[in-house]
């Protein structure tokens, strides 16, 4: 797998969070892990992609000038989620029908007047970068009501943690992946405020009552069983807000599992 590593923390709204120094993190405890949890080796390709955290524009660019030259399965290692917009963009312009699937806490769709963490699926809905249809969000807790009535006016699926909690991760995962599966191309994005703050402390926007770390892997384990997996993300980690390296171990966790 490749791997790019974005140290890009630009489109973040906390002016304390320090998204752009997790990717060195998160490699280095990624040497921890050798074999995956079904007992294989990994190999990781991995690159840097240099930024300026001060001009939103040209680091959009440069990550939509990289991503374009993408053609192997690839891992782009925030960084705060405002990448998800650039990388997803080059993405769906190599696929006729793509979608993607976002694991967060919160929707992404806020009403802001730049791209930023929290408004970059309301930038390429809006862009009709992709369509609502393709567009599944898992593990939703935080939100607003113009927020919810932006995602029902544009027929997007989200599963609450209620919902997960009521129906169980395996039925959820089970609806998830019908609906992935008849895309030509799947983006994953991983932000790991999914996760409970007692799994994952180092991330700015902490809302408690998210996915255990155990469940969190079962989703990830059976989505990229998916051959039309095509690009991951994994952001929002924040090493100085995180206690012990957790919320970076299980970002380095995530990796290897989908290496």
């Amino acid at each position: 797998m490749r791997l790019i590593k974005i140290p890009f923390n630009g489109g973040s709204l906390d002016e304390t969070a320090d998204q752009d120094s997790a990717p060195d993190k998160i490699v280095e405890l990624l040497k921890r892990f050798s074999l995956d949890e079904d007992g294989r080796f990994f190999v990781i390709n991995q690159e840097e992609l240099l930024v300026d955290n001060s001009d939103l524009q040209e680091t959009f660019h440069r990550v939509e000038s990289l991503i374009a030259k993408e053609n192997y399965l690839t891992l782009v290692l925030g960084g705060d989620h405002s990448l998800t917009y650039p990388c997803f963009r080059a993405f769906a312009r190599k696929h006729v029908n793509p979608g993607i699937v976002v694991f967060d806490a919160r929707a992404g769709v806020s009403e802001d007047l730049k791209v930023n963490n929290s408004d970059y699926l309301r930038a390429l809905l809006n862009e009709h970068i992709v369509k609502g249809e393709n567009v599944l969000l898992v593990g939703l807790r935080s939100w607003s009501k113009d927020e919810i009535a932006f995602l029902r006016k544009n027929n997007i699926k989200f599963y609450t943690m209620r919902e997960i909690s009521m129906e169980g991760k395996s039925e959820v995962c089970d609806s998830v992946m019908s609906v992935a599966r008849e895309w030509d191309g799947f983006y994953l994005s991983v932000g790991v405020g999914v996760l409970d703050p007692a799994f994952a402390p180092g991330t700015s926007c902490l809302e408690p009552g998210g996915l255990t770390s155990r469940q969190l892997l079962y989703f990830i384990q059976r989505l990229k069983l998916l051959k039309n997996l095509k690009m991951v993300d994994v952001v929002e980690v924040c090493p100085s807000k995180d206690f012990n390296d957790i919320t970076s171990l299980i970002a380095a966790k995530l990796i290897s599992e989908l290496a």
